[in-house]
């Protein structure tokens, strides 16, 4: 089982990608508090997913403070230049957990 963890805002719409894939998890967590949460709550992170969007670099921030050996980041789209963090190629946000999957799994 992979679990991602979708974080920021439109972070909700990608509840959807996971259905149908048994062996996949999106959670998703819209605030920096609650990004932080599930990530301290849920050691099963294999990965976080920066969503596109204003606040994604001091997001990075506050999840490397937090547990700098935590899960790796990855962002896509707008949310891409950020020290520390995986650049994806995707242009979607169902590409963006299939590269996410594939890197995991590599």
């Amino acid at each position: 089982m992979i679990t991602i963890l979708a974080a920021g805002r439109g972070a909700d719409e990608l509840a959807g990608v996971a259905a149908g894939r048994p062996s996949l998890e999106v959670m998703a967590a819209e605030q920096k508090e609650e990004v932080l949460d599930k990530l301290a709550r849920n050691r099963r992170v294999d990965a976080v997913l920066l969503m596109p969007g204003s606040g994604a670099p001091a997001l990075a921030a506050a999840i490397r403070e937090e547990d700098p050996a935590g899960p790796p980041v990855y962002a896509w789209g707008n949310a891409l230049g950020i020290e520390g963090v995986h650049r994806l190629m995707a242009r979607t946000a169902e590409e963006a957990v299939d590269e996410i999957v594939r890197a995991l799994a590599g």
